[in-house]
C-alpha cells in the first residue's frame, strides 16, 4: 500500500510539475506589454495598385492559422524585388483579410530591405522590440523566402543583420544561416 502512494505521489508531482512548466517564466507583478509595431516605415499600401485586372502576376506568401498561403494578385508590370518586399510588409488588402489572411511581419521584424546579389536575395533586417510578445517569427522569414524565392530572379534568400548573416528558424525549427528556399518551408505552406 505504501508503495502504492509512493507511485501516486509520484505522478501527481510530475503531472503537476509539466502543468506549470509551461515555458513561460512567472513574474511576480503584473507588467504592461508593449503592442507591436507597425505599420511599417513604407509608402506602399495593402490595396493592389491594378486591382485584378493586371498584365502580369505577383506571388505574395501571407498567414492563415499557422500556415503559408500563397496569394496571387494581378498587377500592370512585374515589381523589382524591394517592391514586392514592400507589398508584402504592407500586408494583406481588406478583401483578403476578409477571407481570413493575416501577417506574421508586423511585430517579428521592424525593417526590412532587399537586394538581389547573383540570383539571391539578401534580405536585410531589423528585429522587432523584444517585447512584443510575438512568437510567429518562424512565419515572418517564411513569408519572406517564400515571397523572393517565388520571382523568377531570386534562387535563395539569405538574411542579415548589419552586414552579418542571420541565423533563422526554419520549418523544422531549426536555425540557418545559409541560403533559404521555400523548400526549407514546404511543411508550413498551404494551397489556397
Amino acid at each position: 500500500m505504501t508503495a502504492v502512494r509512493t507511485v501516486r505521489g509520484v505522478l501527481a508531482a510530475t503531472l503537476l510539475a509539466l502543468v506549470t512548466a509551461c515555458g513561460v517564466p512567472g513574474e511576480d507583478r503584473p507588467r504592461t506589454v508593449t503592442p507591436p509595431p507597425g505599420p511599417f516605415p513604407y509608402t506602399a499600401t495593402a490595396m493592389p495598385t491594378a486591382a485584378e485586372t493586371g498584365a502580369v502576376t505577383e506571388m505574395l506568401y501571407f498567414t492563415r492559422e499557422d500556415r503559408l498561403v500563397p496569394v496571387i494578385r494581378r498587377i500592370d508590370e512585374v515589381p523589382e524585388a524591394d517592391a514586392q518586399l514592400r507589398d508584402l510588409l504592407a500586408g494583406p488588402t481588406p478583401a483578403e483579410r476578409d477571407d481570413g489572411l493575416t501577417s506574421a511581419l508586423p511585430g517579428a521584424l521592424s525593417n526590412a530591405v532587399v537586394e538581389l546579389v547573383e540570383g539571391q536575395a539578401a534580405v536585410t533586417v531589423a528585429p522587432a522590440a523584444a517585447e512584443t510578445g510575438r512568437i510567429d517569427e518562424l512565419l515572418a522569414y517564411g513569408q519572406i523566402v517564400c515571397t523572393l524565392t517565388a520571382r523568377t530572379d531570386v534562387t535563395a534568400v539569405r538574411f542579415l543583420r548589419d552586414g552579418v548573416p542571420l541565423s533563422v528558424p526554419r520549418a523544422d525549427s531549426s536555425l540557418s544561416s545559409e541560403p533559404l528556399t521555400a523548400a526549407d518551408y514546404a511543411a508550413l505552406i498551404s494551397p489556397r
